[in-house]
């Protein structure tokens, strides 16, 4: 069963909160509901979340603080921000959101067909990502393990590479086709910085299974970085 991917909700008005679960329903994730930046920042101590929607005007904490406290978090620091904001206050206003870590900033009233789109991207390269970690953290057991797990399981630790192998084919076809698909789209920089780095790191894990083939030398192998 795929896990589904959180999506974190942060408006302290619920009927924007109402507005937002109706758009975004359609991707079929978990949405998750944050009344406040505080409590936003309370829900990310404990969950992993493909992308942050989060309103600017806010009292106390506003969206510009709240991001602040987001891009100074390890944890956090890394997930994508979409500002939401009622008001535009010229290209100075703009400016301050992406400078605060926005991946992107759309004025209300907004087209919910293109924030849900624009939602759809992360969600689709935060689920790639899963599935490279997951890939890597077996093949690092098994590197630990020196392939005895899976033999006495009547698995040769050459089958294993060659499942292992064709596991990370598929991801690496998957991601392919989402980088074709954000060039066709012209999206945004950030989502196409955010794909080029998941293929990175699908390299990185690539060469390390190469170099476990036989043949392939007895230089030990490398696994790549997750960060």
């Amino acid at each position: 069963m795929v896990q589904k991917a959180k999506i974190l909700l942060v408006d302290d008005r619920p009927e924007n909160l109402l507005a937002l679960e109706a758009i975004l329903s359609a991707l079929d994730q978990t949405l998750v509901r944050a009344s406040s930046g505080e409590e936003a920042l309370k829900a990310l101590l404990t969950d992993d979340f493909a992308v942050i929607l989060l309103d600017v005007q806010m009292p106390g904490m506003d969206g510009f603080e709240t991001a602040a406290h987001i891009k100074r978090r390890e944890r956090t620091r890394d997930i994508p921000i979409i500002f939401l904001t009622a008001i535009n206050h010229g290209p100075h206003h703009t400016f301050r959101g992406y400078a605060a870590g926005a991946v992107d900033y759309i004025s209300k009233p907004f087209d919910p067909w293109v924030l849900r789109a624009k939602v759809s991207v992360f969600v689709e390269l935060y689920m790639k990502n899963c599935q490279l970690r997951e890939q890597a953290a077996l093949l690092r057991l098994q590197l630990e393990g020196g392939g005895k797990s899976a033999v006495g399981e009547g698995k040769e630790p050459v089958g294993l590479l060659a499942e292992l192998s064709a596991r990370l084919a598929a991801v690496e076809e998957q991601a392919e086709a989402l980088s074709k698909q954000l060039d066709d789209e012209s999206a945004d920089a950030a989502a196409v910085a955010t794909a080029a780095h998941l293929e990175r790191k699908l390299t990185g894990l690539r060469r390390a299974l190469d170099a476990l083939e036989p043949g392939a030398g007895s230089g030990a192998a490398s696994l790549p970085s997750q960060n």
